[in-house]
């Protein structure tokens, strides 16, 4: 600023300051000061605006600006705006620009294209002056609170209490946004939420801590320790002793009475019911439980629709052995068995003596008791202050301040003074109310103590849980609060990690980051019709068909107008279209055949991360994990027995890889056909990393499109083509139909076929970026050569996501082809992809808080809770 410029500021200054009594200097001061801070970012918007015109702009006259220009501005997009500046700062714009170039998919293929130099010049330019990203110190991204979803919560809450708690029936599913239930932004906490929240913190309480410090003593026989007689009773693996309706039968069971004395049983069980038919079943039967020869139960049973019972039985025994027996009598030996019904016996309690000489610690009294609780009220309260502490430490995942301490042990002295109340059921009100904070339900986070960064790191604290409940999905353990403590975290990390990892929770990770990335956990829910699939690989057959067109006419027709001669018509149809149906039934999916192919996706995923094998072999590999029962449904012979196994498959087969896995087959089809755009958008989507915009409104219907086929059925290929003729469909179907098409050869089941209506299949194609192939087997051989980089940006974007719990935004490039970089340099290894996640300052660090990538309605700010 100039001399004469500096004198009339001053002397403006001067003149309003002087009738207020402010210094004048110190308004120049603090002027001076503010024009000069301006001056950063306004040499960098000039610095971006003079290497655009250098390195950037002549690379998009050259290439790009032919389409992309104010005249034509083909998709949307156009290079020459009269004010470049708009264009320069057009963030969304240039994300769009790096990921077509980087996927070579712009220019298209027949147009020239940059030279590898060219484009390396631009994604520079894109983030590191676009962008802004500072490469030393990369913004680590927005803050968000995230509360504990579902599997968290349960991890968490069996880690802290011992209590498997089922919050996937207790609690409604929970949100996801951009594919995971681990985004903070989606994660929202309704009414009905916070009120099942402080249900499910009571009845965890409940379960986990005794009320008591004395109960009488307690002994759990399961149903199948009761030795049976010559009937042979079945026993289901939950333990129980299943008992039929139709069979006479005995079960004995003899128990060690350790004194004389009153004592208490407690019969658990169930009636159990199979539907046939829609018919009813009248049989009934007699339970008869007796304590040697004394009769204390004998109750009839009819058809309860799997009703439970408890029966609470009293008993006077000496000390010595006790023979408990379980009797069932048929009451209906003429009734027509219809249906299969059974008492399933869980178990016996046995309670006692009753009397409180014999009383004990109740189980888990010493965990959450350890040692005496003090008779003197001083010492009990310090007691249960040093308890409390302790717990709301671990629960809140970071140490407490003493006055949140204080007003619990409070609470606590108030539950217990209360009649009829004990130190035990105060301390579990103060529990249950931790159960209920926000401090435990969200992840609060912390930075480290007076840090003058921009984006401070996390303290120790925060940096334990983020690492827990990445790899974990629940709160951390004893070591890692133990070096959180110390402040020796940060410096062990990398020990801590591969300890992580080798532990049986990491389970956890395998099953939620795969179950969502790759889809597997939609195996348990998608609809597929088996018989409506198999049916359309049948070879044509006119007279079939003219068979079943007179069943439709048939059926149509009130019944009471049918003539006899019809009526014997239809039973017939009806009998020989069950016949057809029962050849398709070991094609249905079943429970255990979906579970199988979960495992299969999981444990392959698993092999991978265990043995640090590359990431490239989820596309394709040699091997897969199967039993006999999934083995028989791919076709493929030698693997006998219901455990899930690695086979190498054989030469040349299609199989191997996360893409020829049911999981992924059937998930990417519709319920009576496969869908090759279905198919094309996963790969675009969770392989290459590219998804397509989301299709326009009216959209003509495919089936629509296959009227245009004149002569015959049209294959799908054949459907697709005509749907692409359409100007809205061709850009997005060019790039999401080879792809699927790729995989025509499995059907809607993923099971191998030849033909699809009684056509030869032909799964070749070419990509948009120019690359052909003609079988499933040279596409997944050009996804993990020629397209590589993009399976591992898409990798990584995927796993930042799930890990951060945000979407990514432009100032994430960096991380992620640094990340890239080194996937690249080692040929995959997964150890290299985590760890380059924890180490990255998008994980390290927090950023400052700026608007939410995600639209959340309704949602607000959770306040601290102390």
């Amino acid at each position: 600023m100039g001399r004469r410029r500096q004198d009339w500021l001053r002397d403006c200054i001067g003149r309003n300051a002087s009738a207020t009594g402010i210094d004048a200097s110190a308004l120049v001061i603090v002027l001076l000061v503010a024009t000069l801070a301006c001056c950063p970012a306004k040499a960098a918007d000039q610095h971006a605006t003079a290497d655009f015109q250098k390195t950037v702009e002549p690379v998009l006259d050259q290439y790009c600006t032919s389409c992309h220009n104010s005249d034509l501005k083909k998709g949307g997009i156009a290079f020459d705006p009269e004010d470049r500046s708009q264009l320069i700062a057009n963030k969304e714009l240039w994300l769009k620009t790096l990921k077509m170039l980087r996927a070579e998919m712009m220019p298209p293929k027949g147009k020239r294209r940059p030279s590898a130099e060219e484009v390396t010049q631009v994604e520079k330019w894109i983030k590191y002056s676009a962008f802004g990203i500072d490469p030393k110190n990369p913004d680590p991204g927005r803050v968000t609170l995230r509360r504990l979803n579902r599997t968290e919560y349960r991890n968490t809450v069996r880690e802290l209490l011992g209590v498997d708690f089922n919050a996937g029936a207790e609690f409604p599913a929970d949100d996801t946004g951009h594919g995971f239930d681990t985004i903070g932004d989606v994660l929202t906490l309704s009414p009905l939420l916070l009120e099942k929240y402080i249900a499910a913190a009571r009845s965890v309480v409940t379960q986990a801590l005794p009320s008591q410090s004395r109960v009488p003593v307690e002994r759990r026989i399961p149903g199948e320790q009761f030795a049976p007689d010559t009937s042979k009773p079945s026993r289901p693996p939950d333990g129980s002793l299943t008992l039929s309706y139709y069979k006479a039968a005995t079960a004995t069971h003899e128990i060690q009475a350790a004194h004389s004395g009153h004592y208490q049983l407690v019969l658990d069980l169930r009636a159990n019911e199979s539907f046939v038919d829609g018919q009813f079943d009248y049989n009934k039967c007699r339970l008869i439980f007796k304590s040697g020869d004394k009769v204390l139960l004998s109750q009839e049973f009819s058809r309860q629709a799997g009703k439970s019972y408890r029966f609470e039985l009293e008993q006077d025994w000496d000390a010595g052995k006790q023979p408990l027996t379980l009797q069932v009598e048929p009451l209906t030996p003429n009734e027509r068995q219809v249906r299969s019904l059974s008492l399933a016996v869980q178990a016996v309690t046995v309670r006692g003596p009753m009397a409180k000489e014999h009383w004990v610690r109740p189980e888990n009294h010493e965990r959450f008791f350890p040692g005496v609780v003090p008779g003197n009220p001083q010492e009990r309260r310090e007691y249960g202050r040093t308890l409390l502490k302790a717990f709301v430490t671990r629960a809140y995942r970071r140490p407490v301040d003493g006055e949140t301490v204080d007003r619990l042990v409070r609470l606590a002295e108030a539950t217990s003074a209360k009649p009829g109340q004990t130190f035990e059921a105060g301390m579990a009100q103060a529990m249950t109310v931790v159960l209920a904070s926000p401090r435990f339900l969200y992840r609060e986070e912390g930075t480290v103590p007076n840090s003058t960064d921009r984006y401070p790191l996390l303290d120790e604290y925060s940096l334990a849980s983020r690492l827990s409940y990445f790899l974990w999905s629940s709160m951390p353990d004893k070591e890692l609060f133990g070096l959180a403590a110390e402040n020796k975290l940060r410096h062990n990390l990398s020990a801590q990690v591969s300890r992580m990892l080798t532990d049986k929770r990491s389970s956890e990770f395998v099953r939620n980051f795969s179950g969502q990335w790759l889809q597997a956990r939609s195996i348990d829910s998608v609809n597929v019709n088996a018989f409506a699939v198999l049916s359309k690989e049948q070879p044509i057959d006119p007279k079939a068909e003219e068979k079943r067109a007179r069943f439709r006419e048939l059926v149509r027709k009130p019944l009471e107008t049918l003539t006899d001669a019809e009526k014997k018509e239809l039973e017939e149809a009806r009998a020989n279209f069950g016949r057809r149906s029962q050849r398709f039934a070991q094609f249905e999916l079943t429970g255990n055949l979906r579970r199988a192919m979960r495992q299969e996706t999981e444990m392959t995923f698993e092999h991978l991360v265990r043995n640090d094998r590359s990431l490239l072999e989820l596309i394709e590999s040699d091997y897969t994990f199967l039993n006999e029962r999934l083995a028989k449904f791919y076709g493929i012979d030698g693997v006998t027995g219901e455990q899930m196994r690695k086979v190498t498959l054989p030469a040349n087969s299609p199989r191997g890889g996360i893409l020829t896995q049911g999981t992924v087959l059937i998930v990417t089809s519709n319920p009576d056909r496969t869908s090759p755009v279905k198919r094309g958008l996963y790969i675009l989507d969770n392989i290459l990393g590219t998804p397509p915009p989301a299709p326009p409104p009216n959209v003509t219907p495919l089936e629509q499109a296959a009227a245009g086929v004149k002569g015959k059925p049209p294959t799908l290929r054949e459907s697709l083509k005509v749907h692409r003729n359409e100007a809205l469909c061709n850009s997005c179907h060019n790039r999401m139909d080879p792809l699927g098409l790729a995989f025509e050869n499995f059907n809607a089941l993923g099971r191998w076929r030849d033909k699809e209506l009684n056509q030869p299949i032909e799964a070749g194609g070419e990509l948009l970026t120019g690359e052909s192939f003609k079988d499933v087997r040279e596409l997944k051989r050009i996804l993990v050569t020629d397209r590589r980089l993009d399976f591992y940006r898409c990798a990584t974007e995927k796993m930042l996501i799930y890990a951060l719990g945000r979407g990514l935004e432009p100032y994430d490039a960096h991380t992620v082809d640094e990340i890239v970089g080194k996937l690249e340099a080692t040929k995959g290894r997964p150890s290299v992809l985590i760890s380059g996640i924890i180490e990255s300052p998008a994980f390290q660090r927090r950023g400052e808080n700026r608007a939410s990538a995600v639209a959340v309605t309704g949602s607000k700010p959770i306040p601290d809770s102390k």
